[in-house]
């Protein structure tokens, strides 16, 4: 398989991984829908003369505004995300205490990164961004921003110690695919829809917790089966589509492996580059307290985790 054929199948994985993700939050959305109106039917329930229950009648319109209102509390809280991870990619690796390299630098390892960049810059056909050294032993690199215009790349001293120019050709080539196709922007998109699943779960908690424990009142019962409901709905759809969104990550990393050969016209680049991690001492690790919550932007998993195989954000070396 060449590496246009791997591109093709890597966005077509991903197209379907999404469509999944999409269908998934449909499907929470109607679950919500159905657990709102049994409450609202276990509540509107009441008694006739006879002792006989009164079944409360399906409504269309009430089921179609607890929809409207649901969707809108998860885009709300999406939004919140997505505006608050859009600062730029500036701001990412300040977070993890990158330096931002200027022109002319005495540093010659320093130097032939800035010219390695460059290169790739010029083969993508994109802009050169800012260039950032995160002063961390494990061989890394990362690309952040929402766009190409605040796009940055951080490299680590590990990576410009210890790989050749040509290795480094290949992981910087590999960063460069993630700014030209989007991928900081699809992650980023991703996070913000499962922080709005994650809100139905916050509300559901504060319902649980706000409704009087002493009360045994029919409303009180109604309020902690609603809350208890909202949160186990937000806790297992987070859960599942933090499994999905890894999916998409593995594949976009598929993505950008491939786009760095095309970038390269070198296949060996990027293999050697993945081959040295594996036998560095430090692998790909670092050790910022931040660098778990930029994961998936790394060129290698940066931590290990015991989930690590569910939640990966990336296929393991030996697969790459």
């Amino acid at each position: 398989m060449d590496f246009f054929e791997s591109q093709d199948s890597a966005r077509r994985n991903t197209g379907r991984l999404i469509l999944l993700f999409g269908l998934a939050v449909i499907s929470l959305v109607l679950i919500t829908n159905f657990l709102v109106m049994l409450i609202f039917g276990f509540l509107s329930t009441e008694m006739t003369s006879v002792g006989a229950l009164t079944p409360w009648q399906f409504n269309w319109q009430v089921f179609a505004m607890v929809g409207v209102l649901v969707a809108a509390v998860i885009i709300l809280g999406s939004l919140y995300k997505i505006v608050s991870l859009s600062g730029g990619g500036a701001r990412v690796a300040e977070m993890m205490n990158g330096r931002l390299l200027v022109a002319g630098t005495g540093d010659l390892l320093e130097r032939r990164l800035m010219n390695v960049v460059e290169e790739m810059a010029i083969a993508s056909g994109t802009p050169v961004p800012p260039v950032y050294v995160l002063e961390e032993a494990g061989i890394n690199a990362f690309a952040a921003g929402y766009s190409l215009s605040d796009a940055v790349i951080g490299v680590t001293r590990g990576a410009i110690e210890t790989l050749n120019r040509e290795q480094l050709q290949g992981v910087i080539a590999h960063e460069f695919s993630h700014i030209l196709h989007g991928d900081m922007r699809i992650n980023i998109r991703l996070i913000g829809i499962l922080h709005g699943i994650m809100v139905l779960g916050i509300i559901g908690y504060y319902l649980m917790r706000g409704s009087s424990v002493r009360s045994r009142s029919k409303d009180s019962g109604g309020v902690v089966m609603l809350g208890l409901g909202l949160l186990v709905i937000g806790y297992v759809g987070t859960f599942f589509g933090n499994l999905i969104k890894a999916a998409v990550s593995r594949q976009r990393e598929f993505l950008a492996d491939a786009s760095a050969v095309q970038f390269t016209r070198n296949p060996q680049g990027i293999a050697k580059a993945l081959m040295r991690i594996g036998q560095h001492s430090q692998r790909s690790y670092m050790a910022h307290p931040s660098s778990r919550e930029i994961s998936h932007a790394l060129f290698e998993e940066g931590t290990h985790s015991a989930l690590s195989g569910l939640y990966a954000t990336h296929p393991p070396l030996e697969k790459r």
